[in-house]
């Protein structure tokens, strides 16, 4: 009767150890020494027939999801692409999305994502102040958006489509009654599908992954380098 209220323990000692330490124990020992790329080609070997992506209707095994994913990134290892430099991707969301990001990080590179809603005049200064050397992008969002394909066009930078390459002689239109897992098989047609060795590289964990821009509410936006 004399201890205060707030020093009584309402739960038992085992469910106080479950709630604080048992539901929390989420940490994993990661392999340090491993990109993170690496790992999702561990799952991809060990599942490859498992459905790694939805979208709208549409999905990818993680085996496709990896080789369109290595096709791009052999394609942009031919463009010179090495660890840490910075490769520009303004797409929208949806399977080819997931498949340029990881294309990137397989190449060496390190991704700069660019909103395609942003305001022009943001697109033109993270492309200025990151200068990357290559751009991923769609040719039905350069066309559905003037602004944006002059903002783009403007970087002097090869451009990569994601959705088909005319100078490579596949070139796929974003119409109705294509879907855009069709416009991926094709993407980087003739490049090998197997994975890049990150050793022949030079790529290790300790390179950039992504560069993310701040909001830029007390400023200009700032670019934040991850490994």
């Amino acid at each position: 009767p004399k201890i205060p209220i707030g020093q009584l323990s309402i739960l038992p000692d085992p469910e106080r150890r479950q709630l604080l330490t048992g539901f929390n124990a989420t940490a994993a020992d990661y392999p340090q020494d491993k990109c993170i790329h690496e790992l999702f080609e561990g799952q991809a070997k060990v599942n490859p027939k498992a459905t790694a992506l939805v979208y709208e209707g549409e999905g990818l095994s993680y085996g496709d999801l990896n080789r369109h994913a290595n096709r791009l990134a052999h394609r942009l290892i031919g463009l010179g692409i090495r660890p840490d430099d910075r490769v520009a991707i303004c797409v929208e969301r949806g399977l080819g999305m997931v498949v340029g990001l990881l294309g990137i990080l397989k190449a060496g590179g390190a991704y700069v994502p660019l909103d395609p809603s942003y305001p022009e005049e943001r697109l033109a200064y993270m492309l200025k102040d990151s200068a990357p050397v290559a751009l991923l992008t769609q040719s039905g969002l350069k066309a559905r958006q003037p602004g944006l394909s002059a903002t783009l066009d403007a970087s002097p930078v090869p451009v990569v489509l994601l959705d088909g390459e005319g100078e490579m002689g596949r070139a796929i239109q974003a119409v109705n009654g294509i879907s855009e897992a069709a416009d991926l098989a094709s993407l980087c047609a003739g490049h090998p599908e197997h994975n890049p060795e990150p050793a022949q590289l030079g790529l290790t964990s300790h390179h950039l992954a992504y560069v993310i821009y701040t909001s830029g509410s007390t400023g200009q936006p700032k670019g934040v380098m991850v490994e």
